[in-house]
């Protein structure tokens, strides 16, 4: 239990934001109308802040790209003026710049790119807040406090003779009135300037005060597992009671649907890493959350919720959970189907650190080798996939890198993908001591949700959204819920071409691969280390899993 604790602390220190523990960039993969583009934004840690934004554009006929922040508060209305991106020396097609990001909350970057096709414009939403508290350097510090003291007694000395000396006439001597008042003058202006001092640290102290009241804290949450009617529930309860701020934007009262679900979540086993699982709980009001589990090996569990919310305000809640060994009769109605959700999922594999105590055997779930890049892995239906490793065949950390999987059936020949929610494969990114997750996808990682809401809000006539005019919570949830349901009970084909709807994947148009027998998720390592790679795909109607370890050089 304490070394749950242990990592579960790692994990909240390494929260960032918008789905990410640990990993600072967002990055978006997408056609910016006739450009395929890639963009890597690293947003600051501190509002007002610079976000640095790195633009990769295919095509040579590219002359411009442009960059500018909206804020979902103010829309259309109150964007402000583009900046332009300039293009990095040495490399073609490469274009950065930096935006100011003044504000806290949801926001955006739109990119306009234009160049001998015309014009073309993409929005990726990014979550402007304040994640750390800057620390002056000590030796920096000593110096001002030196320099201030200086001022100080001059200042002093200036007061007291400009009060006393300065009404000596030139060659008379100083008298003790002189002198008197010369000292007056220098205790008067003594006491003006503590004041002064005084006033200004407690100024000082209530910025730095109200900063960290309102710094960007992370929702904590408490898992835990029960019995039911032979099912193994999970129940999920977040905590809200202890945000105070950005509590209209964070409303857990107005989350929305991402590829067609209330909540994404992801359990993967301590330690080990060798068992995974991506479920979908059932939204029993704004702040509980219920879901069959499978019967997964006891053991400690990592958990991570992906919701997002109206604002286009998008986040991962942490947690961790004991999970119990399944009875014989849970792991049956697994088996027979009788889930919540028809797209939970989950396997088991090795783990990436030996252990003679492992028991990979588990009824129900996949059974899969974990494998290295550049090697061909075997899939549960028999078909393969594999990793391509880099150009220079190894992977570091800063670069970015397009985790390329190509799929091949049974007899070696391109396979055929399915969407899967919507998309053509998913991936979850885990560092092994815990420090960094992420939830990527074809088209980067950040939320579609998201990017859906802050389009909608640069619609001609949105203005600014009065929250007063929205429906009540319980309202607004309840007709999500129905929407949610209507969605789910639709025929599986035509569920995925609604979710496929405005999901563009610029890597099936892959000259290099045929079909949809390959896909690539847009991904920058942040740190050095090993990593576990989990992938989900679709073909055949059957859900296939792998996964492959990573080492990652500084």
């Amino acid at each position: 239990m304490q070394k749950t604790l242990t990592n579960l602390a790692i994990i909240c220190l390494a929260f960032i934001f918008q789905g990410h523990i640990g990993s600072p960039g967002i990055t978006l993969e997408g056609n910016a109308g006739p450009y395929s583009l890639t963009v890597v934004v690293n947003s600051p840690d501190v509002i007002p802040g610079t976000a640095s934004v790195d633009v990769y554009v295919t095509d040579n006929d590219v002359k411009e790209v442009k960059i500018k922040p909206v804020y979902w508060f103010a829309g259309a209305e109150g964007t402000p003026r583009a900046d332009i991106a300039l293009p990095v020396k040495g490399e073609t097609g490469h274009f950065k710049g930096e935006i100011w990001l003044m504000n806290p909350g949801s926001a955006s970057l739109e990119i306009e790119v234009n160049g001998d096709k015309g014009e073309g414009k993409i929005l990726l939403p990014v979550m402007a807040v304040s994640t750390a508290q800057k620390t002056m350097d000590p030796s920096l510090g000593w110096t001002l406090a030196g320099l201030g003291l200086f001022l100080t007694i001059l200042m002093i000395t200036i007061i007291g003779l400009s009060s006393g000396d300065t009404q000596v006439k030139p060659g008379e001597k100083t008298s003790g009135k002189v002198k008197r008042k010369r000292w007056v003058g220098a205790a008067i202006g003594f006491a003006v300037l503590i004041l002064v001092l005084w006033g200004g640290k407690n100024w000082w102290d209530s910025w730095e005060k109200d900063y960290q009241r309102f710094m960007y804290k992370p929702f904590t949450a408490t898992t835990s597992v029960y019995q039911k009617d032979d099912k193994q529930i999970l129940k999920f309860e977040v905590d809200s009671t202890k945000l105070e701020s950005l509590y209209l934007t964070r409303s857990l009262n107005y989350l929305i649907p991402d590829h067609g679900k209330i909540m994404h979540m992801f359990l993967v086993r301590e330690g080990e890493l060798d068992v995974f699982a991506h479920i979908h709980p059932k939204r029993l009001d704004s702040a509980h959350f219920e879901t069959v589990i499978p019967p997964l090996p006891s053991g400690n569990y990592y958990v991570f919720a992906d919701v997002s919310r109206l604002s286009g305000f998008s986040e991962t809640i942490a947690d961790t959970v004991f999970i119990p060994e399944p009875e014989p009769q849970l792991v049956q109605n697994w088996n027979d189907s009788l889930l919540l959700d028809t797209d939970d999922t989950y396997y088991i594999t090795d783990p990436i650190i030996s252990s003679a105590e492992q028991d990979l055997i588990m009824p129900g779930g996949d059974i899969v080798v974990c494998g290295s890049p550049g090697k061909r892995t075997t899939l549960p239906d028999g078909s393969f996939v594999t990793l391509e490793l880099p150009e220079e065949g190894k992977f570091t950390v800063g670069n970015l890198y397009h985790l390329t999987l190509e799929i091949q059936n049974e007899e070696g020949k391109p396979a055929e993908l399915e969407p899967y929610m919507g998309m053509m494969g998913h991936s979850v990114v885990f560092k092994e001591d815990g420090s960094v997750y992420i939830h990527l996808h074809p088209v980067g990682s950040y939320s579609m949700a998201s990017q859906e809401t802050m389009e909608a809000r640069l619609t001609p006539g949105s203005g600014r959204i009065d929250w007063a005019e929205l429906l009540k919570p319980n309202l607004f949830r309840d007709s999500v819920d129905r929407a949610i349901a209507s969605l789910n009970a639709l025929p599986e084909t035509e569920r995925d071409s609604l979710l496929m709807i405005g999901m563009e994947h610029p890597s099936i148009d892959d000259p290099e691969h045929e079909g949809h027998s390959v896909v690539r998720f847009p991904y920058t390592f942040p740190k050095e280390g090993k990593y576990r790679i989990y992938v989900q795909m679709k073909r055949n109607g059957r859900i296939l899993n792998g996964a492959f370890d990573v080492e990652v050089e500084g």
